[in-house]
């Protein structure tokens, strides 16, 4: 049986499946990721949580990098292997996608049944009185309060960042929450925050409905997405993944596709 055909056969007979995403759905759209075919680091880690909300100098050079990469982020819809799985939705095969992914691609593509595991960059969130915006509209107030900044030319890095080199960020200015003076954060969880335990349970529930887990390029090294995985396999349910090269549970899946996931699951397209 080839790759492909061992992925429909899976995918065919099982009739609610718990789809995990992470970030090589969204590298066809033009999003870069973090981790190589090893699953390792290969570009500097994100910032911290704890890094973010402690220093000042830490936050100018978030938002100086976040108003470049924002307005790169523009062009970016939707590839095949969103529309893919929303097909696979719309046909009665999914009982939940969870992603790791904070673009909301997912729901561009005609998904509806999406947790956002790790939150959403389109929204701007207050630390502490938890008013929300847009995030187009905090752009707006970024580039007009840092006038120049938005015009500087940088690549693209993972989720709306982008790497300025050799810049001096200490003249960055960062609006506070207009309402309560608070620190303003991308309504994004950051590694060494933990997701929101409403979130986590509202997964657990569609696991627990699941008869299958199908993971589509995740590394899974973050333990946020891996342990889904784990608590299937502790059910007995079975799991498969889409990914090219290494993945935290390698030994947990009963079948395997190393391909891109966009070629891998055009056949739900055709």
């Amino acid at each position: 049986m080839t790759e492909t055909a061992a992925l429909q056969d899976f995918i065919d007979r099982h009739k609610r499946l718990f789809l995990l995403t992470g970030a090589g759905v969204s590298t066809p759209s033009g999003l870069p990721d973090y981790r190589d075919d090893d699953g390792q680091w290969k570009r500097p880690q994100p910032v911290t949580y704890q890094a973010f909300m402690k220093a000042e100098a830490t936050r100018q050079r978030y938002w100086a990098r976040s108003l470049v990469g924002w307005g790169q982020m523009g062009g970016i819809r939707p590839n095949g292997a969103h529309r893919a799985l929303a097909r696979l939705e719309a046909r009665g095969g999914a009982e939940v996608l969870v992603t790791q992914n904070v673009d909301r691609l997912h729901q561009a593509a005609g998904s509806t049944q999406v947790i956002d595991l790790h939150g959403r960059l389109d929204l701007v969130r207050c630390m502490h009185c938890e008013r929300r915006l847009p995030r187009a509209a905090f752009q707006a107030e970024l580039a007009q309060r840092n006038p120049g900044w938005a015009e500087l030319v940088a690549s693209r890095a993972p989720d709306g960042d982008a790497e300025l080199e050799d810049v001096d960020f200490s003249s960055f200015a960062v609006p506070p929450c207009p309402v309560c003076g608070g620190i303003q954060k991308p309504d994004v969880v950051f590694y060494g925050e933990s997701v929101p335990r409403h979130r986590v349970e509202t997964a657990f529930a569609h696991l627990e409905a699941a008869d299958a887990v199908l993971v589509i390029g995740s590394s899974l090294m973050v333990r946020s997405g891996f342990r889904f995985v784990e608590a299937a396999a502790a059910a007995g349910k079975p799991i498969g993944a889409v990914n090219i090269g290494k993945t935290r549970g390698d030994a947990l899946f009963s079948m395997k596709v190393e391909e891109e996931s966009e070629a891998a699951l055009k056949f739900l397209l055709e």
